[in-house]
């Protein structure tokens, strides 16, 4: 892996990694359990990454 798709992938890391906090602070201001938040904040930050990673496959 070249430098750039590194630092890309470190970039994916952190924008889904802010994906989830925010899915999850957005979770508990609604009202939701703490287990809920968690849940919620890793399957945003886990649909993320999946579509960071189609568009890898099929752009890359």
């Amino acid at each position: 892996m070249s430098l750039a798709e590194i630092l890309g992938l470190l970039l994916a890391m952190s924008v889904a990694l802010n994906v989830a906090s925010g899915a999850y602070l957005i979770a508990r201001a609604a009202g939701v359990g703490s287990a809920q938040a968690v849940l919620t904040g890793a399957g945003a930050a886990a649909t993320f990454l999946g579509l960071f990673l189609a568009g890898v496959a099929a752009y890359g």
